[in-house]
C-alpha cells in the first residue's frame, strides 16, 4: 500500500512589509484571476485553499506537501516571477500560518495598525473560494475563528480607535501639506470603496465644496452623487478637460494598468496627484512632468496620528484575544485528530474483550457473561478517558502519541 504523503497547512505571499508598491502589483491577482488560480488548484486536488489580494498584501493559504506548490499557483497567475517572490516573501507553516491569519484578521499586521478593511475583503476571499469548491472544514473553521476573534477585537478594544484608512490618510495628507486645500479644486476618478470613502472623508475632514467626482460607470456615479449633494458628477469623456481645470487629482480606479497617462495631463500643469490604487494607476512618466507631485499608497500609508499611538497601548489586549481563539481553534484540531484514534483504540481494546470473554465461557463453567460484559467495559471507558486527558493536556506533542498509540494497537 502507497504511504499517504503528509500535507502541511502553509500560508505564502507578500506583504507591503518587504515589497514596494510597485512589486505588489505585480503580484496583484484581480478577482478573475484568484478564480482562475482557485480552479486550478482544484484541479491539481489542493484543499483548504483560498487567496486574499489587497492593496497591502497578496497571500495563498492552503495544504500541499511543499509550500512552492502555492507559489508556482501565485506566479502563474500574476505577474510576478519565482526569483521575484523569493527575495520579498514569507512563508509560514502550521501553527505560524494560523497565527499569521489571526494577526492580519484582527489589524495588527495592516499598514495601518487597526486597519480593518482586511476583514472584509478576507470574507470575500473566502466565500469565493468556497464557490468554487476548494475549502474544507480545518480553512472554515479557522477563518471563522479569526472573523470571531476579529469581531471580539474590534468590540472590546481601541485599536481600531480613530478613523485610520488609506483613504483618510490621503485627505489627512491634503489637510496637512496643502494650504488653503478648502478652496483647491478636487478631483476624484475612481469610485470604488476606496473612491467612495475618499469622498466621505473629505465631506466630513474638509469644508471644500469643489470636489468633483469621474467614474467609467457613469450610473454609478449618479447614483452616489443624489445622495452627496456637495459633489458634482462629471463623464469620463471630460477627464482631461476636469483634470486641467484640478489642483488635486485622486484615482481610486482600481484597474490593471494606467488609467492616467500623458495624454491627460498638459506639460505645464501643476498638478498634486495622490494615486490610491494597486497596482498604480498613474503612469510613471506623468510624475515625470516637471510641476506634477504623485503620492502613492506607500507614501500615504506612513502618516500617523495620535490615534495610532493609542492603538499601539491595545495590542497586548488584542493578542490575549487572539491567544482565547487560537487556543479553541487548536483544540478541536488536536480532538479532530486523535477522534479517529480513540475510535480505533477503543474498537481494538473491544475486540481484545469480545475474544477473552468467548475464550472465558469455553474455560469456566456458570461463566457470568453479563457481569463480564459490565466490568470491561467500564475498564475500556476509563482507559479510553486517560488516553483522551493525554491527548488534551498542553504538554502533549500529539502526533507522536497518536503514533505510538497507533503502533501499540494496531493488528
Amino acid at each position: 500500500m502507497q504511504e499517504k504523503k503528509q500535507l502541511d497547512f502553509y500560508n505564502i505571499g507578500v506583504s507591503y512589509k518587504k515589497a514596494d508598491a510597485k512589486t505588489r502589483g505585480k503580484f496583484s491577482l484581480s478577482k478573475e484571476s484568484q478564480v482562475a488560480l482557485l480552479e486550478l488548484a482544484k484541479e491539481k486536488s489542493f484543499t483548504g485553499v483560498f487567496v486574499l489580494s489587497t492593496c497591502n498584501r497578496t497571500e495563498i493559504s492552503g495544504f500541499a506537501e511543499r509550500p512552492c506548490q502555492l507559489i508556482e499557483l501565485l506566479c502563474e497567475f500574476s505577474e510576478g516571477t519565482i526569483q521575484e517572490f523569493s527575495k520579498i516573501s514569507f512563508v509560514y507553516k502550521n501553527q505560524e500560518a494560523i497565527d499569521h491569519l489571526f494577526r492580519i484578521g484582527t489589524g495588527i499586521e495592516s499598514q495601518i495598525l487597526g486597519d480593518y478593511e482586511i476583514v472584509g475583503q478576507l470574507r470575500q476571499s473566502f466565500k469565493i473560494a468556497k464557490k468554487v469548491g476548494t475549502t474544507n472544514a480545518y480553512s472554515e473553521r479557522l477563518v471563522n475563528s479569526v472573523l470571531q476573534a476579529s469581531k471580539k477585537v474590534k468590540n472590546e478594544t481601541k485599536i481600531s480607535s480613530g478613523t485610520t484608512s488609506v483613504s483618510y490618510a490621503a485627505v489627512q495628507y491634503l489637510i496637512n501639506n496643502l494650504p488653503d486645500y478648502n478652496s483647491k479644486n478636487i478631483l476624484v476618478f475612481g469610485l470604488g470603496k476606496m473612491g467612495k470613502h475618499t469622498c466621505k472623508n473629505l465631506a466630513e475632514y474638509t469644508q471644500n465644496k469643489q470636489v468633483s467626482l469621474i467614474n467609467r460607470t457613469e450610473e454609478k456615479a449618479s447614483e452616489f452623487v443624489k445622495e452627496h449633494a456637495t459633489i458634482r458628477k462629471s463623464v469620463i469623456e471630460n477627464l482631461s478637460e476636469e483634470i486641467a481645470n484640478s489642483d488635486v487629482l485622486i484615482v481610486s480606479t482600481g484597474a490593471e494598468n494606467p488609467t492616467v497617462t500623458l495624454n491627460h495631463v498638459a506639460k505645464d500643469k501643476k498638478l498634486l496627484i495622490l494615486d490610491l490604487s494597486m497596482p498604480e494607476n498613474v503612469d510613471k512618466k506623468v510624475g515625470e512632468l516637471e510641476n506634477v507631485t504623485i503620492i502613492n499608497v506607500d507614501e500615504l500609508s506612513k502618516i500617523t496620528d495620535e490615534t495610532l499611538s493609542i492603538r499601539q497601548q491595545e495590542i497586548p489586549l488584542v493578542e490575549a484575544i487572539i491567544d482565547t481563539h487560537k487556543q479553541e481553534f487548536n483544540n478541536w484540531l488536536n480532538i479532530r485528530r486523535f477522534t479517529p484514534t480513540i475510535a480505533a483504540l477503543k474498537e481494538s481494546l473491544e475486540n481484545i474483550k469480545n475474544d477473552e470473554i468467548n475464550f472465558q465461557k469455553k474455560k469456566i463453567n456458570n461463566f457470568d457473561e453479563d457481569q463480564a460484559e459490565i466490568l470491561t467495559s467500564r475498564i475500556i471507558q476509563k482507559i479510553t478517558t486517560q488516553f483522551v486527558k493525554h491527548l488534551k493536556a498542553d504538554d502533549t506533542e500529539v502526533s507522536e502519541s497518536i503514533q505510538v498509540i497507533n503502533k501499540v494497537f494496531q493488528h
